[in-house]
C-alpha cells in the first residue's frame, strides 16, 4: 500500500519487505535512506526488527506504522530508535510529511 501510495512522488521504493526478517535482511543489503515498517508482520514483528536494524545501524531512519491505540507501542519505538510513526489508514500527504521531515535531519 505504502508503494503505491509513493508512486510518483520525490521518492523511490527500492524494495519491499513481507516479514520483519526480510526487512532486516534487505536493510543490510540495501541500506536505504528510509525504512517504513509496520509493527505487526509476521516471523519476526516490527518492534524486534527495529531493535535489529538500529543496533546494525544506529543512524538508520525507520518510520513505524500502526493502528490508533497503539500509543505505548509508538512510545517504545521511539525509545529504541525509530524517527518517527504513521497512523493507518495512511493518505499520501502525512505519509510525505514525514519523509520530507526526515531529509531535512
Amino acid at each position: 500500500m505504502l508503494k503505491n501510495l509513493l508512486d510518483g512522488s520525490e521518492f523511490d521504493v527500492i524494495d519491499v519487505a513481507h516479514n520483519g526478517n526480510d526487512g532486516f535482511e534487505k536493510y543490510k543489503t540495501l541500506r536505504p535512506n528510509f525504512v517504513l515498517m509496520d509493527i505487526v508482520m509476521p516471523e519476526l514483528d516490527g518492534m524486534t526488527s527495529l531493535k535489529k536494524i538500529i543496533e546494525f545501524d544506529p543512524e538508520a531512519q525507520v518510520v513505524m506504522a500502526t493502528s490508533m491505540g497503539q500509543e505505548d507501542v509508538v512510545e517504545e519505538a521511539i525509545s529504541i530508535g525509530a524517527k518517527g510513526y504513521l497512523l493507518k489508514p495512511y493518505d499520501k500527504e502525512s505519509v510525505l510529511v514525514v519523509l520530507r521531515t526526515l531529509t531535512k535531519l
